[in-house]
């Protein structure tokens, strides 16, 4: 009954997001309220939410100080050059604009951490989507597809995890799954060109100067390469809207009386190109370049926890580079809305979490999952292991998957002689729809700063990292290193 009623939880929220019955936040918190009291549970749903929201406390607290602290970078022009270096390169090419954001996903995911990937991606790619009008849910695929086949570094997490669970050395099962892991990524890069040819086709290419000349979009329904856009036409009256914006605003706060709120809205969505606004500290781009580069660095030394690197490193940055406390409170309120978003997207998720984990459904789910394999596959463990993987690191954590099914599938490989390393390479193949898990508190990151539905991005993504992740597996066959 716990199996079922599992996957009817799952199975609801899933279908309420993506049709947008519900919001995220709310779903993540009353259909598993619901579905404790259906099991007879009602009693207990106060001490499986205090032990969700206290296992991911440390990743809220994590993402409220890294999005003040990347929120301040991009206030003070840190990601000005780099976005305006890929605009130059691109060309305003939808296509090359699409692959640029695979590359720099997949370069930044070499920190680890999929918040950050997300929030140094976004913040750099977004301005360029939203000005020349492109699907910000191709943004957000293509960037978590990426993560997840980086995800599977060894200081990413799953390959520690699955290493720690069959007590085998993590260099042992990354290292053979390089050219698996390589042909993952590859497949992405292939993804971008082809999205990225479907936005060229439906926007066209521009110049540089044309692409700033365009009008700012108005409104995004983001469903897809095909989605419907706003409006706005560009041309000479983009260019001189773009001027009075300009002269009209501050640190991207029009306080022009001719501008209207939409245009204030869309300069604060482009400051990123914005050369005239108050936030900007140019004197200060190299010690703030520096900071960043210290704080990636010891997150991947591990000098520190993350939570409290990203804690000094934003009252550091708030300290420096706006002194006075006024300065300082209106960066804060600038980025308050983000941080409420995701902080309290990772609290609510922690319900669910909470729920799925302490009522047993996941250990149900993962029973009967494993219990459902012909005893004809054995010999196939490995492929079977990495089926599973699949839904299983979607609808789970990776702490329950690796620590909770990953030790019973390899032990029925074992009885078929499939090495243990063999299974553990197998169960990193689904990492690349791992991403795009609603129980993944980093893709809140992605849609909240990229201003996408998570039903949107949930609908447009899965089938690509899908298929992402069953490139990774086939070439794992392929090379025999599973």
């Amino acid at each position: 009954m716990l199996t079922i009623l599992g996957f009817a939880m799952i199975a609801t929220f899933l279908v309420l997001i993506m049709t947008k019955k519900m919001s995220p936040i709310a779903a993540l918190v009353l259909i598993p309220a619901l579905f404790c009291v259906a099991v007879g549970q009602g009693a207990q749903l106060g001490d499986y939410v205090i032990e969700g929201v206290g296992n991911l406390a440390p990743t809220a607290a994590m993402l409220m100080f890294a999005i003040v602290y990347f929120g301040v970078m991009i206030d003070v022009g840190l990601f000005d050059p780099i976005v305006r270096g890929i605009l130059k390169f691109c060309r305003a090419d939808p296509m090359r604009i699409v692959v640029g954001t695979a590359v720099l996903a997949a370069i930044v995911s070499l920190d680890g951490d999929g918040s950050t990937t997300f929030m140094i991606t976004v913040s750099a790619m977004y301005p360029l989507y939203k000005r020349l009008k492109m699907s910000l849910v191709v943004m957000t695929g293509v960037a978590a597809t990426a993560n997840g086949v980086m995800n599977t570094l060894p200081w990413g997490g799953p390959t520690a995890r699955a290493a720690t669970a069959l007590k085998l050395d993590a260099s042992e099962i990354f290292v053979p799954m390089i050219p698996a892991l390589a042909m993952g990524l590859l497949a992405v890069f292939v993804l971008a060109y082809v999205l990225g040819l479907r936005e060229r086709k439906r926007l066209g290419m521009l110049t540089l100067d044309e692409a700033l000349a365009r009008e700012p979009e108005q409104e995004t329904v983001s469903t897809g390469a095909g989605s419907t856009r706003g409006t706005g036409t560009g041309g000479t009256g983009g260019e001189d809207r773009l001027r009075k914006d300009a002269s009209a605003s501050g640190g991207g706060t029009g306080t022009g009386t001719d501008a209207d709120p939409t245009d204030e809205a869309d300069d604060d969505e482009f400051q990123g190109l914005d050369p005239n606004r108050s936030t900007l500290r140019p004197k200060l781009y190299w010690f703030n370049a520096g900071l960043t580069a210290a704080l990636l660095t010891a997150m991947i030394m591990e000098l520190m926890p993350i939570p409290v690197l990203f804690l000094l490193g934003a009252a550091l940055a708030l300290t420096v580079n706006f002194p006075h406390m006024p300065d300082q409170r209106a960066r804060i309120a600038a980025h308050a809305d983000n941080v409420l978003n995701v902080s309290g997207m990772v609290f609510a998720a922690a319900v669910f979490t909470g729920v799925l984990t302490g009522t047993g459904m996941v250990e149900n789910m993962a029973d009967w999952v494993v219990g459902a394999v012909p005893d004809a596959m054995g010999p196939h463990m490995a492929i079977v292991t990495g089926l599973l993987s699949l839904p299983l690191t979607y609808f789970m954590s990776n702490d329950g998957f690796y620590f909770g099914v990953l030790p019973v599938l390899a032990e029925a490989g074992a009885a078929h002689g499939v090495s243990p390393l063999e299974i553990a390479r197998a169960s990193l193949a689904g990492q690349a729809l791992h991403m795009s898990s609603p129980l993944v508190p980093a893709v809140y990151v992605l849609v909240g700063m990229a201003k996408v539905e998570f039903g949107d991005h949930t609908r447009f993504t899965v089938k690509w990292a899908v298929l992402t992740s069953l490139v990774v597996l086939g070439a794992g066959i392929l090379f025999g290193i599973m």
